[in-house]
């Protein structure tokens, strides 16, 4: 099949899909068009609560991204939608202006506001650093307990990863070993669940708060990859005791994360959790969550937003 542009964001090439912005390749077989399917079921969905919303006498709240805007599948888009937030282009005239960058580090600045005709709530403007070894040692200062391991000393399995946001490139090296710029290096989190299956829970926050957790499973030999067997989810309080929520919570307002998701992993040797991961802009809801569980997932985070950021 020769190169054709499928949107401004991926290239199809040999049965091969690209995704532009990130440079991963999904293979486009029968899997991914039912995942197509779904998925424009829950994106029509969304466009009936736009239209809901549209029409009921109550004034929406507008929000404007920097620098980029998000697409239909990162997870504000549904979530402004369904709180009822009308996207605008200018900032100035935004009730909500949030930072919307995938870059792993940024100095985001805000324009000139001030043209501003209202009250304003800006988001994740003071996130600046996502990295894995941001991660790990914001982690470290609030857990009292750490993630990250010296490659060079540590002796026992590492997990080896780069620094860049949403690379999905982990890997399990012995160490010790000699460090490569570009790497984090971060112990083996036994996250491993009957059935062969490792877990892992994708906690949304907002406003730093958690809200509900996806728990996400696939096989132990794909632990690093994006490709779930199974998808459900849970308030915080089912999966998390009160000192662990408060845990997040904390770490959330280390790194300044307003909105956004973290991955913890919960280790079966001593029950405690870890922090490996943060994103600002995460994709969802899961693409193996099943379509109602997605429309009531979408509809718990719409109200935590609307309650946090408009006014």
């Amino acid at each position: 099949m020769a190169n054709w542009l499928w949107t401004s964001d991926f290239v199809v090439e040999d049965n091969i899909v690209l995704v532009k912005k990130t440079g991963h390749r999904f293979a486009l077989d029968l899997k991914l068009w039912h995942s197509i399917f779904i998925w424009f079921c829950f994106y029509t969905r969304t466009q009936i609560w736009r239209i809901q919303r549209s029409i009921t006498g109550h004034r929406k709240p507008t929000i404007a991204f920097l620098p980029d805007k998000p697409r239909p599948w990162y997870l504000i888009w549904p979530v402004m939608h369904c709180a009822g937030a009308k996207p605008i282009d200018d900032p100035a005239q935004a009730d909500i202006v949030m930072q919307f960058d995938d870059s792993t580090l940024c100095e985001p600045k805000l324009p000139d506001l001030s043209r501003r005709v209202r009250r304003m709530r800006t988001v994740n403007f003071n996130c600046r650093d996502i990295s894995k070894s941001n991660v790990a040692n914001a982690f470290e200062r609030v857990a009292g307990y750490s993630l990250a391991v010296d490659p060079e000393t540590y002796d026992g399995p590492i997990v080896d990863k780069s620094e860049v946001n949403a690379a999905h490139d982990g890997r399990v090296i012995q160490g010790p070993i000699e460090r490569q710029s570009g790497r984090a290096y971060q112990r083996l989190v036994d996250n491993e669940i009957p059935g062969g299956l490792v877990e892992d829970l994708r906690t949304c926050t907002v406003a730093g708060e958690p809200v509900l957790v996806f728990r996400k499973r696939r096989p132990l030999e794909r632990r690093f990859a994006n490709e779930n067997v199974s998808v459900d989810w849970a308030r915080p309080q089912e999966v998390f005791s009160p000192a662990e929520i408060d845990l997040i919570r904390r770490f959330t307002s280390e790194i300044r994360l307003d909105w956004g998701g973290v991955d913890v992993l919960r280790s079966r040797k001593d029950g405690r959790i870890y922090i490996v991961d943060a994103n600002k802009t995460d994709m969802g809801p899961p693409v193996a969550l099943p379509l109602g569980h997605k429309l009531r997932a979408t509809r718990l985070l719409a109200r935590a937003f609307a309650t946090a950021f408009a006014p």
